[in-house]
């Protein structure tokens, strides 16, 4: 995870989504001496004492500004990677401390943190986990009162600042009271995804002949997601990567199949498929090949629901057994199909609604969306981002519901709050107050809002959903939710390929929309501070760019993104007018840096083009030698430049971890004999 910086230059440790990084208990020896903020700081792990202290001084930065009489609370719910609860009941301490009560969820899922805190008009929540990150890993996501937002910079730095500020807290006495609600909060989470208005299942009976395998990656949807689909109506659920040991994402889980199209029967291979481990994919192979003739006469299909630790990420995957392989429907192509269910059902409602996808989208995803009708839409990266602009539009509905001449100055104060680059959840709750005072804006304002599906490529989708709260109202729910994308994703398709043939069944999943080149290369373990708006990495990578895509005919444009002003995205234009970018920033989850490129498929050879000397320019830039699993990359490199390499004993953790890293920064591959280099492996071992 990066020290990130706001377009102010403020240092804040957030990244993408809160804090992320390998974990330590305070009693460690190589910390000894340090603070919880030296240690994340200097040694970059989270301690259980830092989580204690980052929980009280949201709680704590939140509670100077709060406005209610009633007793402060917040939410706390954690994936299974924290088998011991040592730093799960830190965060619990840590809000007590704070003089909070903590509604303790327990193992949840992390669509469910915003959901409680709607339901029972709580100050906030927390959800500990490092989502499809490494088991050695561990975080925090934050949720705000104001309709389950995530933190924006300005929250960051005021969240910064106070933890930086936060006394020692061993000392501190508990305050607040530890209240459970895991009962509960999962009964509100089983009612609110069987909801048909949530679901949009209208007819079970169209499931009957899907067996579907339910990957939850060992995490928190681990016996949730496989009960729900049940109840929904398939007709054989299979539920694998069960074990709630703590080896959350391990051979499962959507990480595994960023980036993958199809996995082939060769990928399942007993000795060298990258996929022979990971069960769910075994499964469905083992099931479509049984039924292959039932599946190819459309009486029978085989897919599977994947999900990531902590349950906000769905990836889809269905056995053809026209190919025997598996497709993948990422979060592009199950957005795309949410979007054309949605316009289909009612297109009166979503013509020219929003769809918002990310910079990491297939950027042919959005031209279809525009062909369907809808308006697009191009984020930053993080879901947080598609929220924002979610939240924009809820305050403009509802300002367009009152009279002309209040309507007027609040348009104008929305305008000036989009334009100023701050990025503030309390300028939303400022203004949403204002028009609450005014008497305008109905609640139900949403039913009329204009947006339809926003979308992350890695398989955060967000549409409309709808929950009772404790106090008897109703609200809108809008957050990254894969048991509802699972859902919502297969009830679309069942309603739109109903009556198609088992081929054309088949086909249409492949490609629900003329997909375009997309692809994304890493450098792992690098020097992620000396890549920002105008560094010196940064002049030079665009410099390479700007120089290597003019000599293929590309006309670039350097588009800067607000909410994220430290990546560096270069849209194109090739010479036959179809659109092109390539785009460089720096994970906010992971210490690794991406080059992604997007395009049209007969650009996609200069693209990768572009791509390879980009990497190797940052890899021969920003590679950090005292990073200590740098350490063992160049000891297991240079082991592969003798001879093809066994894979590492169960035992050997920092050693797996380290050749899956390789393998997807593309220094090796895996063949009968061992991993063996890769020609970029072999460029960068000889310097």
């Amino acid at each position: 995870m990066t020290q990130s910086t706001t377009s102010h230059n403020t240092f804040r440790i957030q990244g993408t989504d809160g804090i992320r990084r390998e974990v330590a208990l305070s009693s460690h020896p190589s910390i000894k001496g340090l603070t919880p903020q030296q240690a994340f700081l200097e040694k970059g792990v989270i301690t259980d004492l830092f989580m204690e202290q980052y929980a009280y001084a949201h709680v704590q930065t939140v509670l100077k500004e709060r406005r209610r009489d009633t007793r402060p609370v917040f939410a706390v719910a954690w994936d299974p990677r924290d088998i011991e609860g040592k730093f799960n009941e830190a965060v619990v301490r840590g809000i007590r401390k704070a003089g909070a009560d903590a509604h303790v969820l327990g193992i949840a899922p992390t669509p469910l943190v915003p959901m409680y805190v709607q339901y029972a008009n709580a100050d906030g929540g927390f959800m500990v986990t490092a989502s499809h990150n490494p088991k050695d890993q561990n975080g925090i996501k934050i949720f705000l009162a104001h309709r389950g937002m995530k933190l924006l910079p300005e929250n960051d730095i005021a969240l910064t600042r106070a933890l930086l500020d936060a006394p020692p807290l061993v000392n501190h006495p508990l305050q607040g009271k530890r209240i459970d609600r895991h009962e509960s909060a999962l009964d509100l989470f089983l009612h609110f995804s069987l909801d048909p208005e949530n679901s949009w299942v209208d007819d079970p009976a169209r499931f009957k002949n899907i067996t579907l395998v339910v990957d939850p990656a060992c995490g928190a949807l681990t016996g949730i997601a496989a009960a729900v689909l049940r109840r929904a109506g398939f007709g054989r659920v299979i539920e694998t990567n069960t074990h709630m040991d703590g080896h959350v994402n391990v051979n499962s889980g959507v990480a595994d199949l960023e980036g993958h199209r199809t996995i082939t029967a060769e990928e399942i291979d007993s000795r060298s498929g990258a996929f022979r481990k990971h069960k769910a994919v075994v499964k469905l192979f083992q099931l479509g090949r049984r039924h292959r003739a039932e599946i190819q006469n459309g009486k029978r299909r085989i897919a599977g629901a994947v999900f990531d630790a902590d349950g906000d990420r769905f990836y889809r995957l269905d056995y053809d057994p026209f190919q025997d392989h598996l497709t993948v429907s990422s979060g592009d192509e199950t957005a795309y199909l949410q979007a054309a269910y949605l316009v289909g059902k009612q297109p009166d409602r979503y013509k020219n609604a929003a769809y918002i996808h990310t910079v990491e989208s297939d950027l042919n995803t959005g031209i279809a969306a525009q062909k369907l009708g809808l308006k697009r839409q191009l984020s930053a990266v993080g879901d947080k981002w598609i929220l924002y602009r979610i939240a924009m539009m809820i305050a403009h509905t509802r300002i367009q519901s009152l009279p002309a001449k209040q309507k007027a100055p609040l348009q104008k104060k929305l305008n000036a709050l989009q334009a100023d680059g701050r990025f503030d959840v309390a300028q939303f709750e400022t203004l949403e107050r204002e028009i609450d005072r005014l008497g305008g804006g109905r609640a139900d304002a949403p039913l009329s809002l204009a947006f339809a599906v926003g979308s992350e490529e890695t398989g955060h989708n967000i549409t409309l959903g709808w929950m009772n709260t404790q106090a008897g109202g109703r609200v809108p729910v809008f957050c990254g939710n894969g048991l509802k994308s699972a859902l919502n994703t297969f009830a679309a398709t069942e309603s739109l390929l109903q009556n198609k043939p088992a081929n054309r069944y088949y086909s249409v999943l492949a490609k629900p929309f003329a997909p375009g080149f997309k692809a994304t290369l890493y450098a792992y373990y690098v020097k992620q501070a000396e890549f920002h708006h105008n560094s010196p990495v940064w002049k030079r990578v665009l410099t390479l760019i700007r120089k290597q895509a003019k000599e293929l005919g590309f006309v670039c444009k350097t588009v800067r993104f607000g909410e994220d002003p430290d990546m560096l995205y270069v849209a194109m234009t090739s010479a036959d007018g179809r659109e092109a970018a390539v785009f460089v920033r720096n994970s906010g989850t992971e210490n690794k840096i991406g080059v992604n490129l997007r395009g049209a498929k007969p650009n996609a050879k200069a693209l990768n083009e572009i791509g390879e000397a980009t990497l190797r320019l940052l890899m021969q830039s920003l590679k950090d030698s005292a990073h200590p699993l740098h350490t063992v990359e160049q000891d297991l490199l240079q082991r592969m430049s003798q001879a093809p390499l066994a894979a590492p004993k169960a035992s050997e953790d920092s050693a797996q971890r380290v050749l899956r890293e390789m393998g997807k920064q593309g220094f090796t591959r895996l063949t009968l004999k061992g991993f063996v280099l890769t020609p970029r492996g072999k460029w960068y071992i000889e310097g």
